[in-house]
Formats: structure tokens, sequence, C-alpha cells
């Protein structure tokens, strides 16, 4: 099904870029600057001779960036938990057409829960006890926790957030980016890129 976070096409790029609002021919470009951006780190520091052997051998060193630099290389997924599964897949998946990841383990946790594709990113909505209140929360899901989702295209999200009678605010700042909450008040902002 194509919305408005995954775009219809034929081959399934999820585990090989982070970026969907790009054509075929952008994503295979992004994903080969990626990989070479990730291979930086790794550097062949030169050829050291072994003069007994006659032979060369090539060392590699892994350079460091500091000492926090243990190779992140993206979100993988957003946790936000929920009180009723059902309901939240009405809104994510019916309202905001996220689909279900069904190679995730859903019957091996202690908890219901499901994994929904955010791009190839995830949404993991976890049916448990929420700790934070429901209520007294800012209206403007900005000045709350969040998760941010890149869209290609705030107006049509906002025809249906609309549609489906779903408060937002626009962001405070101008930019094209959409605040709303799902049903268990879990923050989201629609960022257009």
């Amino acid at each position: 099904m194509a919305s408005i976070f995954r775009p219809s096409i034929s081959l399934d790029l999820r585990l090989k870029v982070a970026c969907t609002n790009l054509s075929t021919k952008e994503r295979l470009k992004f994903q080969s600057k990626s990989l070479k951006k990730e291979r930086l780190n790794v550097r062949l520091r030169g050829v050291k001779a072994n003069q007994a052997q006659g032979s060369s051998v090539v060392t590699e060193e892994k350079e460091l960036n500091n000492k926090t630099d243990y190779g992140v290389v993206g979100v993988h997924h957003v946790g936000l938990l929920c009180e009723n599964l059902e309901r939240s897949l009405e809104f994510y998946q019916n309202i905001l057409g996220l689909e279900i990841n069904e190679a995730r383990p859903h019957d091996k946790l202690p908890y219901r829960g499901a994994w929904l594709w955010v791009g190839s990113e995830m949404i993991h909505l976890m049916e448990l006890p929420n700790p934070d209140p429901l209520t007294g929360r800012p209206e403007h899901g900005g000045r709350d926790r969040h998760a941010c989702l890149a869209i290609r295209d705030v107006s049509n999200l906002k025809e249906i957030l609309d549609k489906a009678g779903i408060e937002y605010t626009m962001s405070r700042s101008g930019r094209p980016a959409i605040f709303t909450r799902d049903p268990d008040a879990n923050a989201l902002e629609f960022t257009q890129v």
C-alpha cells in the first residue's frame, strides 16, 4: 500500500536506505554515499613492507573520531506505549497508512505489540501501562517528548487529519511541519523534507 510515508515502488529498499522521499535513482545514489561515509571510519594506513618475508602486509586500523565513536548509523525504531493495541493500530494503519512489519517478533515478548514501518525505520507499539500523565500535557506537541517523521507533503497529511477529525498544530517556527497526538497522547511531529 502506498502512503505518505513510503512510496509505492516495485523494489523493497527498506533495509538499504534511510531516506524514503527520494526517487529510486536518488535512493541508490544516497545508499552509495552512505556506504562510502560509513567506510571513512575504517582506513587503510598504508603498506608495511615485511622485509623478512619479502612481501607486503596491509594493516587496517579503525580510526576513531573520539572515545565514544561506536558506529551509530541511524535510528532503528521508536518505542511508544499504548493502552489498547487495536485502537492504536486503527490510528497508525488506517489514518496514517503505516504497514505492519510481519518479520518482527509479536509473540516472543511478554506483552502485546506491533512493529510498523516508517520508511526504513519502525515504530514499536507496546501495550503496557503508561507511567506518563495523559492530561496536563502541552497543547503543542513540539513542547513535549515527541517522535518526528519525515514526510513529502504536509498539506496532504493536513487533509487526512482534518477528514479524520484529529486535532493538530502547525509548527510555531513557520516551517512545513504538523504536530499531533496518537490515541494515547504520544506526540508526533511530521516534517516535510
